[in-house]
């Protein structure tokens, strides 16, 4: 059995795809930093986007998906053989494996002498938690097509909880997810919130008077609840930044007090963040980085009190909280934050949202993996010392 050295680890990190620039590839960027050998394993990647995220191509292993018929551009299609193709990455010259995983990226598979640390971003939503919701809006509620990804479904969620038992450690993004992974998977997860990088935000004192949303519109995200809500203010000003889906269905139920912007640029959304009188985020999100990065501006937050915004929204610190995702309770909440708007101080919410830095990231990331890595070294070495006892005992 091979005995592991803290100071020779080679490490892989394994990421669903590398195809955009989100939040859990920011994750993975980190994690590389921290580990600057380590080669990663993704099922497809855009080499634009490594080049963006400062990730080199030259250590980026992509699998069979990647050179099948729209495997990168429409890589989700091929979502029943992801399983499969995570599975075929041979990680047999590695010491430790850090997979990044909100679908697939924990199944790869590994020795009983390898340490697996997994950071979980969530369980599949989709399988799991947001399965109603997933089949109601890709319209597979009914029909044959409809059995087959039902069907689809059930045989990856038995794939997902048993290749749970693949990874020695967790570590969740958010409270809010650890419990999440202790419902689904029965497993202890330690929590390390994500990476934001504070620095590309600047603190602003003076507001102007709008309010701010944004995020990709698609249903969960409830964009048209907040856009709604405004709709019915007609003396508020709202500003939504962000494509996907729902662009139209947003554009034509938005009150003449609403701006839809659509896509914009980075600079365009930290202008507006900077500027808004508040940030308005109806979301149950597992972390959710955005109302941090109105937080690194001084800007508060008007959060949905579930989900990883419980951890990250000091209520009458940062922001405040509404309970219920509906319009009345959007409303209410606006009223309440303009009652109090005078009292949230711009530097004190700056402060709060530098705790979420990347720098704090990266050192308890660090800490962790070589914590379970001695443990699980010394563990090793016990399990030798054991078998060789064993052997050297007359019968």
């Amino acid at each position: 059995m091979k005995l592991l050295n803290l100071f020779n680890m080679k490490i892989a990190i394994i990421q669903e795809w590398l195809v955009t620039v989100g939040g859990s590839d920011k994750v993975v960027k980190a994690i590389a930093d921290v580990f600057p050998d380590a080669d990663i394993y993704t099922l497809v990647a855009k080499k634009q986007v490594c080049d963006e995220l400062g990730i080199d191509w030259n250590k980026v292993h992509t699998s069979f998906i990647q050179k099948l018929p729209l495997g990168v551009k429409k890589h989700r299609m091929y979502l029943p053989i992801f399983p499969f193709a995570i599975e075929q990455f041979d990680l047999r010259g590695y010491d430790v494996i850090i997979s990044s995983s909100h679908a697939v990226a924990k199944g790869v598979l590994t020795k009983a002498d390898q340490l697996h640390i997994c950071y979980c971003h969530s369980p599949i939503r989709y399988v799991w938690d947001m399965y109603h919701e997933y089949l109601e809006e890709s319209g597979l509620t009914k029909g044959l097509k409809g059995y087959l990804a039902k069907y689809m479904l059930h045989r990856i969620r038995k794939w997902d909880l048993i290749s749970s038992f693949r990874v020695d450690y967790f570590i969740s993004n958010s409270d809010y997810v650890g419990r999440r992974i202790q419902e689904t998977y029965r497993r202890d997860a330690v929590t390390i919130h994500p990476n934001i990088d504070i620095s590309n935000f600047d603190l602003c004192v003076e507001k102007e008077n709008f309010y701010l949303t944004s995020s990709r519109l698609v249903g969960y995200k409830k964009i048209d609840l907040i856009v709604e809500a405004f709709s019915r203010m007609p003396n508020k000003k709202l500003v939504v930044i962000g494509g996907g889906p729902n662009l139209e269905k947003i554009r034509k139920i938005a009150g003449h007090n609403v701006t839809v912007m659509g896509y914009q640029s980075f600079a365009v959304l930290k202008e507006k963040m900077q500027k808004a009188k508040a940030f308005v985020f109806a979301a149950d999100e597992d972390f959710g980085m955005i109302p941090i990065e109105a937080q690194s501006c001084g800007t508060p937050v008007i959060a949905y009190g579930r989900g990883g915004s419980l951890e990250t929204v000091k209520e009458g610190v940062t922001g405040l909280f509404f309970y219920e995702q509906t319009v009345e309770s959007v409303i209410d909440a606006v009223e309440r934050f303009e009652k109090l708007e005078t009292s949230f101080d711009p530097k004190i919410i700056r402060n709060h949202a530098e705790t979420f830095s990347e720098e704090r990231f990266k050192k308890e990331i660090k800490e962790f993996v070589e914590l379970k890595y001695n443990e699980f070294n010394h563990l090793l070495k016990d399990q030798l010392f054991m078998w060789i006892s064993l052997k050297s005992d007359p019968v």
